[in-house]
């Protein structure tokens, strides 16, 4: 069997925690590293350090953000009336990428999945009840069409419903168990035009 240098294996084994990496993946993707010139190699290390460094959550919707609050939050020009709850980050970005939502976001970092022990404490659903007091008429829940994801939503629905705030789901156009970052934009923007109400 094949060994590499100490050095090299570290490397490997730190890209295969990465998610979508596996043995193979992380093998090439060090090997690139490797031939890459130094400048490049310390470009790609200075990059990922200056992330953890500088981005933070928003301190309205949770998202990342390098400032106080992300640029959805800072445009004047959203619907505020028009909240949309979603799972991650990436959820918001493909959300953004269909041009057809023009609303404010809650983001919760995660969804309810009781074999993992994540519980609504562990999420950013606490943040979400004082955002609802100025102006929110409508919760528009955008999770991914997993176990967990209808899980979350119907917990949510059943906790918003009662505060007099209309609750509804986007329309799932989407393979079962897929994921809102890999949707393509038509199918987003359908899913988001035929929301129901929960």
């Amino acid at each position: 069997m094949l060994h590499f240098a100490k050095p090299l294996s570290r490397l490997v084994a730190e890209l295969e925690r990465l998610p979508g990496i596996g043995p193979k993946s992380a093998q090439r993707v060090a090997f690139h590293i490797l031939r890459q010139p130094d400048d490049e190699a310390r470009q790609l290390a200075d990059a990922i350090i200056k992330v953890k460094e500088s981005i933070r959550l928003c301190t309205e919707c949770s998202n990342f953000t390098d400032q106080e609050q992300c640029d959805v939050c800072r445009d004047v020009r959203r619907d505020r009336s028009l909240l949309c709850v979603v799972a991650e980050p990436r959820d918001l970005i493909a959300m953004e990428k269909t041009n057809e939502y023009r609303g404010i976001y809650h983001v919760l970092h995660g969804v309810l999945n009781p074999m993992e022990d994540i519980t609504p404490d562990k999420l950013k659903i606490r943040e979400l009840f004082p955002r609802l007091s100025v102006g929110v008429t409508e919760v528009i829940l955008a999770f991914n069409p997993t176990t967990e994801g209808q899980t979350t939503a119907l917990y949510l629905a059943r906790t918003l419903k009662p505060l007099g705030v209309k609750v509804s789901q986007i329309a799932h156009g989407l393979p079962a168990g897929g994921d809102l970052d890999y949707a393509d934009q038509a199918t987003l923007i359908s899913a988001l035009q035929w929301r129901r109400e929960m």
